[in-house]
């Protein structure tokens, strides 16, 4: 088979928009399922019929329930990540810009379930903790807001030679492979996670403890590891694409900006949140500066036409 028709068949099976939309179904029923099964074993636990040691107190609350559903559609949000990476560059990062967000929003319903209520709301771990949740949910919802703008603004016409057109070509068949790559990986680590996690509940060992010491991370701790090494091959290959500068050091200034989110993952309390807020931050900041490079030389373009 042509590798060109081999490229176009599995992307159509994996990343097409009608195989976007059946995901999108079977995540959603199996999110409602699944927030009924938690539900329901916080039920079992509160009662005494059964007895879990469950370290991460996400059976304890009917507000943690909706930690479970939660998940559910952020392993969706990474299967959109991965359908935009082949169509837009930007919209890809912000993708990833979403996505964390995402994940704080519901580390809230964990930290709704285990807050004191107390006059020490400023000395208590899990209080305090919220708070840094809340305010930081807040700032990147609007700092992806303003990415959304940067992202949409174009100034340049696409050049119409058939070298241009052919370049552009391969650097998008390139992001496919990149792509279709992803697509079983994401499978592979939402299970493996899952199912490390569902041992670690009922087969409680130390090393599991220290494994899922901080559950938020679970599954996207080891998936934007991969994400950065695919953001570095495409860095690589779009120097076949383009060498313009500008471009160069925004593609530059995204890889920094998902390491930074990696690296949120290994902290906790405050400094978690500033590396997330720092990662977007500079992210549009390169996405600004770059969009000054595009107006600039659309305004040197349209001289010339002139």
């Amino acid at each position: 088979m042509d590798l060109s028709k081999l490229l176009e068949k599995l992307y159509q099976k994996l990343l097409s928009e009608k195989t976007k939309e059946r995901s999108e179904k079977v995540i959603l029923w199996i999110a409602l399922v699944s927030f009924g099964i938690h539900l329901l074993m916080i039920g079992l636990i509160h009662f005494h019929i059964v007895t879990i040691n469950e370290p991460s107190n996400l059976l304890k609350n009917p507000i943690a329930a909706i930690y479970t559903p939660f998940s559910f559609i952020l392993v969706y949000e990474v299967y959109l990540l991965i359908y935009y990476l082949s169509k837009s560059t930007s919209t890809y990062i912000s993708k990833q810009y979403e996505i964390i967000a995402l994940i704080i929003i519901r580390r809230l319903f964990k930290d709704l379930s285990d807050l004191s209520l107390s006059a020490n709301w400023f000395k208590m771990k899990n209080d305090l903790q919220f708070t840094y949740d809340l305010v930081a949910s807040v700032l990147l919802f609007y700092l992806i807001y303003l990415f959304h703008v940067q992202r949409t603004k174009v100034y340049r016409t696409i050049e119409n030679n058939e070298n241009h057109s052919s370049s552009i070509s391969k650097f998008i068949n390139a992001k496919k492979w990149i792509a279709i790559s992803l697509v079983p990986i994401l499978l592979i680590i939402a299970i493996y996670s899952f199912f490390n996690w569902s041992i670690g509940i009922f087969q409680p060992l130390e090393g599991h403890a220290i494994s899922f010491k901080n559950i938020n991370n679970i599954f996207f701790e080891q998936f934007f590891n991969i994400l950065i090494i695919a953001d570095v091959i495409l860095l690589l290959i779009s120097f076949f694409h383009t060498d313009e500068f500008h471009k160069v050091i925004r593609n530059s200034g995204f890889i920094i900006s998902t390491i930074l989110i990696r690296l949120s993952f290994s902290v906790s309390g405050i400094i978690n949140n500033i590396l997330i807020i720092s990662a977007i931050l500079f992210g549009l900041s390169m996405l600004f500066i770059h969009n000054k490079f595009e107006k600039k030389l659309a305004g040197k373009i349209n001289e010339i036409e002139e």
